[in-house]
């Protein structure tokens, strides 16, 4: 598939890939070659990570500046022909001009689209006080539709994720973004199935979810009406962790069983990034 070259183009086929019952599975890539690795596989569609990202730089999530996400999201968006989407944290403001400013200027990197969370980052008042928190998706979405460059809004509740396991006020906030204009509802770690049919029934907009230990299989969240399955950083965490084994393995046993791992990755990787 060739992504469109029209932002207006773009925006369409993003958002025409989010099926409610036929979810789009959308890996998120932490760096180049992971992107054309991930398209090359076929997927329709990217992600970055900002956990994933910050790793690359020997830093935790929540690390990087505004114009360091962006710089890596653009690239990445130019590295393959499939959309992505890139993971803009909180946006790097509380106030509302301060959110549109980040969206903004997202979409005039070739993104398809970006989200906006309402987590604060502050561990003792994590999450933006509800009025708040949707006037900046409102924000967000009059940047992102606009201008000439529209993409897809994704408006993050982020309540699961920072102890707060509140399904009515997720649901609320939700329903409140979706009024504010988000093309894309994403409450992560909301898995229980019951919770889930009950959010899905809540709004009219395609929601994600982010796929977890001990959360339904993809077919269960397809059955649902779940119109994407996000994975987050744990793909990126996962490629660390093949590689704390390996130099644990050389290090302690003085062997090279990863070498079976490369052996399986080679080929691919030789074909993805020979194109």
């Amino acid at each position: 598939m060739t992504l469109p070259s029209s932002p207006a183009e773009r925006y369409a086929r993003f958002l025409s890939l989010h099926v409610a019952g036929a979810p789009l599975l959308m890996p998120n890539a932490w760096d180049i070659g992971s992107a054309v690795l991930f398209a090359a596989l076929g997927f329709e569609a990217l992600a970055t990570t900002s956990g994933g990202f910050a790793a690359t730089r020997g830093r935790l999530d929540g690390a990087m500046t505004r114009e360091e996400v962006l710089d890596h999201a653009g690239e990445l968006a130019r590295a393959v022909d499939v959309p992505v989407s890139a993971d803009l944290e909180n946006c790097f403001a509380d106030d509302p001009d301060g959110v549109a400013t980040t969206i903004a200027r997202a979409t005039e990197l070739g993104l398809a689209g970006g989200s906006v969370e309402d987590f604060t980052g502050d561990p003792d008042e994590p999450i933006y006080e509800p009025a708040l928190a949707a006037e900046r998706v409102r924000a967000a979405a009059e940047a992102a539709h606009g201008g000439t460059n529209p993409f897809v809004l994704t408006a993050r509740a982020e309540n699961y994720l920072h102890g707060r396991v509140d399904l009515a006020d997720t649901i609320t906030r939700l329903q409140a973004y979706q009024e504010a204009g988000a093309d894309v509802l994403f409450a992560p770690r909301v898995v229980d199935p019951a919770d889930l049919r009950q959010l899905l029934s809540a709004v009219d907009v395609p929601v994600s979810v982010l796929m977890v230990p001990g959360a339904p299989t993809v077919g269960e969240l397809a059955g649902f009406g779940v119109s994407r399955v996000s994975v987050g950083g744990a793909i990126a965490v996962a490629a660390y962790g093949a590689a704390i084994e390996a130099v644990t393995e050389l290090r302690e046993q003085g062997t090279c069983g990863y070498w079976d791992l490369a052996a399986v990755a080679r080929p691919v990787i030789t074909g993805a990034f020979s194109r």
